[in-house]
């Protein structure tokens, strides 16, 4: 039976459903157990959840057409780079586009040639793929992007005057003037030079970090 020179049913239509069944699978299973069930996440899958299922239906429809993998790749372009461009997406955002507008593609194009084995093994892989950087990779990204950042020691260089404090026995009184004098931490001193003749020290200073403010610079003080 044709309608205006359209057939109203074909064999088309059962591939359809079969393969919109494979998309929509694991089209929930990405979304379901790879993206995060935050606010942010679900302001993002009500976009990729409809593009996934509007780049499926624009690849079967135009499928017929025989215009074959530069369209595909077209449209990872178009809807890719042209995605609301007065919006900025995250990297991690842009990835997943590209993640759900590839299993539309693939499902959408596959033919004859691909099994249905075929078919579960590539979106298997995946959703795998997919839950593994979530789950394992960014987690463990996050996490080490909130520990605290431990303070390296920082360093002074000093001329000193006072060459009489640096006799061993004299040390801690040594630490007292430079703490006095300086108005710095200082937990240890090394000496790197002494001059004799000018009757003065040029002396290394290793400051306590957590003593120190955050802006702390490692200039030396002359």
């Amino acid at each position: 039976m044709e309608i205006f020179d359209t057939p109203l049913y074909d064999d088309d239509f059962i591939k359809l459903v079969v393969r919109f069944a494979w998309n929509l699978l694991f089209l929930m299973l990405v979304v379901r157990f790879a993206l995060h069930p935050n606010r942010a996440e679900r302001e993002f899958t009500f976009t990729a959840v409809l593009l996934n299922i509007t780049v499926f239906f624009i690849c079967f429809t135009l499928k017929k057409l025989d215009i074959g993998l530069g369209m595909a790749l077209g449209l990872f372009a178009i809807f890719g780079v042209l995605r609301y461009r007065t919006d900025a997406i995250r990297t991690k955002e842009m990835t997943y586009l590209f993640l759900l507008i590839g299993i539309a593609v693939i499902n959408s194009l596959s033919g004859k040639q691909t099994s249905h084995l075929e078919l579960l093994a590539v979106n298997t892989t995946m959703l795998v793929a997919a839950m593994f950087a979530e789950r394992v990779v960014w987690a463990a990204l996050s996490r080490e992007a909130k520990k605290p950042k431990v303070k390296q020691v920082k360093r002074q260089t000093v001329e000193y005057d006072r060459i009489e404090l640096l006799a061993p026995e004299r040390y801690d009184e040594l630490l007292a003037d430079l703490r006095a004098r300086t108005g710095l931490p200082v937990v240890k001193v090394q000496v790197k030079t002494i001059d004799l003749r000018l009757g003065g020290a040029s002396l290394v200073l290793n400051l306590d970090p957590s003593a120190l403010p955050v802006d702390e610079d490692d200039s030396d003080l002359e």
